[in-house]
C-alpha cells in the first residue's frame, strides 16, 4: 500500500472518531446545562472548550462563553480543528482520496454526515443542537459499522488504528478536565452537580450501562475513573484503546512485514497499562498520569507516521 493511501486511511479514522466524540460532548453538555436538576450554566461550556483544547481559538472570536456561541463554535465553525464540521471536511477529503479502498456504505456514511452540516440548520436552541448532533452520531456509527464489515486488510486496520489513537486521546482529556476543572466553586464533591457531571462523562463515552453492569454500588468518581482507565471491557477506556492499538499494529506488521519503533512503544505502553491500578493512579496524581499519557499518545502517533512513512 502506498504511504499516501495509508496516511489518508489513518487520518480518516482519526477525524471520524473526533467528530463523533465532539458530537457526544456537545450533546452531553447540552443535557448537563439544560436538563440537570441544577444546570451547570456557562461553566459546562467552558469545560467543553477545555476538553477540545479550543479555549484560545474561541477567545479570539471575542464572543462570551454561552451555550449558543460555544455549541455553534464546536459544531459548525470551519476555522479550527475542534469543530465537527472541520473534522468532517478533512475526513471526507481523505475518504475521497482513498475512495477505491472503501465500500459504498463506508463512503456514503461520511458523505451523509458531511451533508448534514452543510445544510442550513434551524438555530441554536438546545433541541435543535441535540437533533443535529444525534444525526451526526448516527452517521459516524454507520461508518464504524461499515468499516467492521469491510474486508480485513490494511485499509480496515489503518482506519481502526487511527480511531484507537484518537479515542485514547479523547478519553484521557475528558477525564482530566472533569477531575480538575469542571466542578463549580462552592459545590461539594459528591453533591448533586458532581454526580450529574460524572454521569455526563459516562454518557459522553456511552458507558452508563457498562457502569451499572460492572459495579453494584452507586455512582462513585473513583469507580468511574477505574472504568475509563483500566476496564478493557469498555471500548472507550484507555485500556481498550491501548490494546486495540497493539492489535492493529500487529496485523499491519504481519501483512506488510514492517515493524519498528511504533510497535515497541505500543507494546511497552500495553504492558504498563496491564499493571495500572486506578486507586494507585489517583493517589499518585491522576492529572500527572493523564498528562503523561496524552504526551505519550502523541509520541506514538508521530512514531506511526515515521514507521509507515506518512511524512
Amino acid at each position: 500500500m502506498l504511504s499516501r493511501t495509508a496516511a489518508s486511511l489513518y487520518w480518516l479514522g482519526r477525524y471520524v472518531e473526533r467528530a463523533d466524540f465532539i458530537a457526544r460532548l456537545v450533546e452531553a453538555t447540552v443535557r448537563l446545562d439544560a436538563l440537570s436538576a441544577r444546570p451547570a450554566g456557562d461553566a459546562a461550556w467552558a469545560s467543553a472548550l477545555s476538553v477540545t483544547y479550543t479555549e484560545d481559538a474561541f477567545a479570539e472570536t471575542g464572543l462570551p462563553v454561552t451555550q449558543a456561541h460555544v455549541a455553534r463554535f464546536l459544531t459548525c465553525d470551519r476555522s479550527h480543528p475542534g469543530s465537527i464540521l472541520w473534522c468532517l471536511d478533512v475526513a471526507r477529503n481523505n475518504a475521497k482520496a482513498v475512495r477505491t479502498a472503501l465500500t459504498r456504505d463506508a463512503f456514503s456514511a461520511i458523505n451523509r454526515a458531511w451533508l448534514q452540516f452543510n445544510t442550513p440548520t434551524g438555530g441554536d436552541a438546545p433541541a435543535e443542537v441535540l437533533s443535529l448532533v444525534e444525526a451526526i452520531k448516527a452517521e459516524t456509527r454507520g461508518f464504524e459499522g461499515a468499516v467492521h464489515r469491510m474486508m480485513k486488510n490494511e485499509a480496515t486496520w489503518f482506519i481502526q488504528l487511527g480511531a484507537a489513537i484518537e479515542r485514547a486521546d479523547n478519553t484521557a482529556r475528558l477525564i482530566d478536565v472533569k477531575y480538575h476543572l469542571l466542578l463549580p466553586e462552592g459545590e461539594k464533591v459528591g453533591g448533586p452537580v458532581d454526580r450529574d457531571q460524572w454521569t455526563t462523562i459516562l454518557q459522553t463515552v456511552s458507558a452508563v450501562t457498562a457502569y451499572r453492569w460492572l459495579y453494584d454500588e452507586g455512582l462513585r468518581p473513583s469507580l468511574v475513573i477505574e472504568l475509563l482507565l483500566s476496564r478493557g471491557e469498555v471500548p472507550r477506556s484507555l485500556a481498550a484503546c491501548v490494546a486495540e492499538t497493539v492489535e492493529m499494529l500487529n496485523l499491519l506488521g504481519k501483512r506488510a512485514g514492517l515493524q519498528g519503533e511504533a510497535d515497541r512503544m505500543a507494546r511497552t505502553r500495553l504492558a504498563r497499562m496491564q499493571k495500572t491500578r486506578a486507586e494507585e493512579v489517583i493517589v499518585s496524581g491522576l492529572h500527572e498520569y493523564l498528562t503523561a499519557f496524552i504526551r505519550e499518545n502523541a509520541m506514538l502517533d508521530a512514531a506511526i507516521a515515521r514507521q509507515f512513512r506518512f511524512i
